[in-house]
């Protein structure tokens, strides 16, 4: 049976020394302070359950102060769960009972049920929060866009062919794992395909790479073949055992996606190998687990695979936005969508702002004077009269200046909170991953604000 909160605090206080400690006790004051952010995170924990039976588990306040836990030290689950058993301050801030010792996979199942929208939700808590306490008050605002890796491998249509005749190769091999046999056959091409790779990887001359991809292909053609033939097999498979049935079911979902993924993978190689063509971005698969991943391409710089996140920070670096497309839009289109949502936020648009040089458009600048913002500016000018952007001179110089200092937060969230590279699973991972993180930053901010006004 859930619950939403520790009613009852342990008798033996933890005498906090440490400055994380420190922050950490602070961040627990705030979490306090707004118990509302709980009920979104009770009803995720509780929508697919009865609420009046089965075991305790973890509430709803333990999942929320653990998930900040993990993304505050960017911590692994394995090395969370190793924290909470010998930290004496982690399981405080956590407030864990005497002998609660979640395991990882405990820890996952229970993070992982926090949907986006309970993470938004308690971003905006967060943030009004700062508001009604004067740390941060919106009226002046800073905006940028930033890419974050999803976590797979740099895509090459060779390798993307030799993961799919793996990863079908191995559910075709687990469903004949199962008691009776299903019925269909199928033969095991990974090393022969590895072989193939290899060959296109070190290949010195074209004529021996398209003949290699060629095979590989052919290779990845049959493995097709064989999960097309499995699937209705393990889909109509019959069992005494309701767990093996419900293991076939999974297996034949599995291959039905890998199929249609794969089959684009194979056109798209033989279009750009043996047929010459530039395929375009938007046609193209660059994971077969990651398929949510998009190319994004930032000026003349490298190339990455994930998906582009536009932020919006305030004069206390705090993180007061952030929006997760899908794509590879421009920063010109998020620009006054970013704006509106300040104003949903606060109730009024912000006094100043100013955007990365990506941003700058006359239809923005216009558009943003429309909506009474009163100084708009761009960190280049792209034609724009800089008296049209600002009052003068002076202003357009220290707004130009401020903005410079979301790139500072940028870095902190990618190399202290982990958003260099999301590691969770999915779209939904990706976004969720995305929104903690930035929860746990706004907290140490606040925390370190309040700290050192004592």
């Amino acid at each position: 049976m859930r619950a939403r909160r520790t009613h009852q605090m342990n008798l033996f206080s933890v005498t906090v020394r440490h400055e994380i400690g420190k922050e950490l006790e602070v961040i627990s004051e705030i979490l306090d302070k707004n118990p509302e952010v709980l009920d979104c995170i009770f009803v995720d924990l509780t929508h697919s359950c009865r609420k009046d039976t089965g075991r305790k588990g973890l509430n709803a306040e333990q999942v929320l102060r653990i998930c900040v836990l993990k993304q505050f030290r960017a911590l692994s689950y394995e090395e969370l769960a190793f924290h909470l058993e010998d930290s004496q301050v982690f399981r405080a801030f956590a407030r864990l009972d005497m002998g609660q010792y979640p395991s990882s996979s405990a820890l996952q199942e229970n993070i992982k049920s926090v949907s986006e929208s309970s993470w938004e939700e308690i971003h905006r808590c967060i943030i009004l929060h700062a508001q009604e306490t004067g740390i941060e008050s919106g009226r002046k605002i800073r905006i940028d866009s930033t890419a974050i890796e999803t976590d797979i491998h740099d895509p090459t249509d060779a390798t993307l062919l030799f993961d799919g005749v793996r990863i079908i190769t191995r559910w075709l091999n687990d469903g004949h794992k199962l008691s009776p046999q299903p019925d269909y056959q199928f033969s095991n091409h990974t090393r022969v395909a590895k072989k193939r790779l290899m060959s296109i990887i070190n290949a010195k001359n074209s004529d021996v790479r398209v003949a290699s991809y060629r095979d590989l292909v052919g290779y990845s053609c049959r493995a097709v073949d064989y999960a097309v033939s499995a699937i209705p097999v393990l889909e109509s498979y019959k069992n005494d055992n309701l767990l093996d049935i419900l293991t076939a079911q999974h297996l034949a979902k599995q291959l039905e996606r890998a199929v249609g993924l794969m089959r684009k993978v194979i056109n798209q190689t033989e279009r750009r190998v043996f047929n010459g063509e530039k395929v375009p971005a938007s046609e193209k698969i660059i994971s077969l687990f990651e398929d949510h991943s998009d190319i994004i391409v930032k000026g003349r710089r490298d190339i990455q695979y994930g998906h582009k996140v536009f932020l919006t920070g305030g004069v206390s670096s705090l993180i007061l936005d952030c929006q997760i497309p899908r794509g590879n839009p421009a920063d010109t289109d998020l620009y006054i969508p970013l704006l509106e949502r300040q104003k949903e936020l606060y109730g009024k648009m912000p006094r100043q702002v100013s955007a990365d040089g990506g941003f700058a458009s006359k239809d923005n600048l216009v558009n943003a004077k429309e909506l009474k913002v009163k100084d708009v500016v761009f960190a280049k000018k792209r034609g724009l009269s800089v008296l049209d952007m600002a009052k003068s001179s002076w202003v357009y110089k220290k707004l130009r200046n401020f903005r410079a200092g979301i790139e500072a937060n940028i870095s902190t969230l990618k190399r202290a909170f982990g958003l260099n590279r999301c590691t969770w699973k999915s779209w939904k991972g990706f976004c969720c991953y995305v929104w903690s993180s930035i929860v746990a930053y706004n907290l140490q901010v606040m925390a370190r604000i309040k700290l050192a006004a004592v």
